[in-house]
Protein backbone atom coordinates (compact mmCIF):
# COMPACT_ATOMS: atom_id res chain seq x y z
CA UNK A 1 0.00 0.00 0.00
CA UNK A 2 2.80 2.58 0.80
CA UNK A 3 4.41 1.61 -2.94
CA UNK A 4 0.99 2.71 -4.30
CA UNK A 5 0.90 6.16 -2.32
CA UNK A 6 4.94 6.78 -3.01
CA UNK A 7 3.99 6.06 -6.19
CA UNK A 8 0.84 8.51 -6.74
CA UNK A 9 2.78 11.19 -5.08
CA UNK A 10 5.75 10.76 -7.12
CA UNK A 11 3.02 10.89 -10.45
CA UNK A 12 1.48 13.94 -9.46
CA UNK A 13 4.51 15.89 -8.49
CA UNK A 14 6.02 15.08 -11.89
CA UNK A 15 3.09 16.42 -13.37
CA UNK A 16 2.32 19.63 -11.52
CA UNK A 17 6.80 19.62 -12.79
CA UNK A 18 6.25 19.10 -16.07
CA UNK A 19 3.07 21.96 -16.46
CA UNK A 20 4.85 24.16 -15.07
CA UNK A 21 8.07 23.63 -17.64
CA UNK A 22 5.00 24.27 -20.22
CA UNK A 23 3.65 27.22 -18.96
CA UNK A 24 7.03 28.85 -18.38
CA UNK A 25 7.99 27.87 -21.55
CA UNK A 26 4.54 29.26 -22.81
CA UNK A 27 5.29 32.39 -21.74
CA UNK A 28 9.09 33.04 -22.69
CA UNK A 29 8.29 34.28 -25.94
CA UNK A 30 11.70 36.32 -26.69
CA UNK A 31 12.36 40.09 -27.24
CA UNK A 32 9.37 42.00 -27.70
CA UNK A 33 11.41 43.99 -30.47
CA UNK A 34 15.04 42.66 -31.72
CA UNK A 35 18.01 44.53 -33.35
CA UNK A 36 19.35 42.43 -36.16
CA UNK A 37 22.93 43.34 -37.61
CA UNK A 38 22.25 44.71 -40.83
CA UNK A 39 25.68 45.10 -42.38
CA UNK A 40 26.34 48.36 -43.94
CA UNK A 41 23.20 49.47 -44.48
CA UNK A 42 22.78 49.35 -40.77
CA UNK A 43 21.00 47.67 -38.16
CA UNK A 44 16.89 46.34 -38.60
CA UNK A 45 15.11 46.82 -35.70
CA UNK A 46 12.70 43.84 -35.82
CA UNK A 47 8.94 43.43 -34.37
CA UNK A 48 9.53 40.17 -33.36
CA UNK A 49 6.30 40.19 -30.89
CA UNK A 50 4.74 41.24 -33.73
CA UNK A 51 5.76 38.80 -35.86
CA UNK A 52 4.65 36.02 -33.44
CA UNK A 53 1.13 37.19 -33.28
CA UNK A 54 0.62 37.78 -36.94
CA UNK A 55 2.71 34.41 -38.16
CA UNK A 56 1.67 32.38 -35.15
CA UNK A 57 4.28 29.41 -36.12
CA UNK A 58 7.60 30.34 -34.87
CA UNK A 59 9.24 27.44 -37.07
CA UNK A 60 8.38 29.48 -40.02
CA UNK A 61 11.22 31.52 -39.38
CA UNK A 62 13.20 29.39 -36.63
CA UNK A 63 13.73 26.91 -39.18
CA UNK A 64 16.25 28.28 -40.81
CA UNK A 65 18.12 29.75 -37.32
CA UNK A 66 18.06 28.36 -33.78
CA UNK A 67 15.54 30.18 -31.10
CA UNK A 68 18.52 32.37 -29.35
CA UNK A 69 20.32 35.43 -29.09
CA UNK A 70 23.34 35.86 -32.63
CA UNK A 71 22.18 32.38 -33.55
CA UNK A 72 21.67 34.51 -37.12
CA UNK A 73 25.33 35.84 -36.86
CA UNK A 74 27.18 32.50 -35.68
CA UNK A 75 25.48 30.51 -38.53
CA UNK A 76 27.09 33.17 -40.97
CA UNK A 77 30.05 33.03 -39.34
CA UNK A 78 30.25 29.03 -39.82
CA UNK A 79 28.70 29.31 -43.22
CA UNK A 80 25.39 27.83 -42.74
CA UNK A 81 23.57 31.29 -43.86
CA UNK A 82 24.58 32.93 -46.88
CA UNK A 83 24.86 36.43 -46.71
CA UNK A 84 21.45 37.92 -46.90
CA UNK A 85 19.50 34.62 -47.11
CA UNK A 86 17.76 35.30 -43.93
CA UNK A 87 16.39 38.77 -45.25
CA UNK A 88 15.94 37.71 -48.72
CA UNK A 89 14.67 33.79 -48.64
CA UNK A 90 12.29 35.49 -45.54
CA UNK A 91 11.63 38.42 -44.61
CA UNK A 92 11.47 40.15 -48.40
CA UNK A 93 9.54 37.31 -49.70
CA UNK A 94 6.75 37.02 -46.99
CA UNK A 95 6.19 40.33 -46.96
CA UNK A 96 5.91 40.58 -50.66
CA UNK A 97 3.99 37.45 -50.74
CA UNK A 98 0.84 38.51 -48.54
CA UNK A 99 1.20 41.86 -50.15
CA UNK A 100 -0.06 39.83 -53.43
CA UNK A 101 -2.41 38.02 -51.65
CA UNK A 102 -3.84 41.80 -50.71
CA UNK A 103 -2.98 41.00 -46.93
CA UNK A 104 -0.82 43.12 -44.05
CA UNK A 105 2.45 43.10 -45.28
CA UNK A 106 5.57 44.24 -43.70
CA UNK A 107 8.17 46.92 -46.10
CA UNK A 108 10.21 45.57 -49.09
CA UNK A 109 12.65 48.05 -49.52
CA UNK A 110 16.48 48.22 -47.98
CA UNK A 111 15.63 51.76 -46.54
CA UNK A 112 12.02 51.02 -44.81
CA UNK A 113 14.03 48.24 -42.39
CA UNK A 114 17.65 49.34 -42.30
CA UNK A 115 19.14 52.22 -39.93
CA UNK A 116 21.08 54.66 -41.23
CA UNK A 117 23.61 57.18 -40.37
CA UNK A 118 22.88 60.49 -40.75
Amino acid sequence: MLKKILFFVLCTALWVAAGMVTQSHAKDKGAENIVIHGGKRGDVSFPHRQHQERIGDCMVCHSFFPQKPGSIEVLKADGTLRRKQVMTSLCVKCHRDKRLKGEPSGPTSCNTCHAHDS
